[in-house]
């Protein structure tokens, strides 16, 4: 699936069941966030430099919180106040990356 704009912001029930199938990724007030954990930096960044390319891509984009063996990933659409389907692609793009 591709990022569409203007995507409507997710209802509890939707964003339950597609948080079901996203391992790892949990609600955070009116966003989706997940801690990908890796070995070393260089992991690390090549996994950061590989999203940032399916976001820009996309044209929709995460928070990233970056450090040594992990990177923190955040989506939510600020547009519409919340999660959109929008996110949830992007979650599962950088699950593909992360597989």
């Amino acid at each position: 699936m591709r990022c569409r704009h203007g995507a409507p912001r997710l209802g509890a029930d939707e964003l339950t069941a597609h948080l079901a199938a996203l391992p790892g990724w949990a609600q955070a007030g009116d966003t989706i966030v997940k801690t990908f954990a890796f070995a070393n930096y260089h992991e690390t960044m090549a996994f950061v430099n590989a999203l940032a390319f399916v976001a820009h891509r996309e044209d929709h984009h995460p928070d990233l919180a970056v450090h040594y063996g992990k990177c923190v990933v955040t989506f939510a659409t600020h547009d519409a106040g919340g999660v959109t389907l929008n996110d949830v692609i992007c979650a599962a793009k950088a699950e593909r990356l992360f597989s």
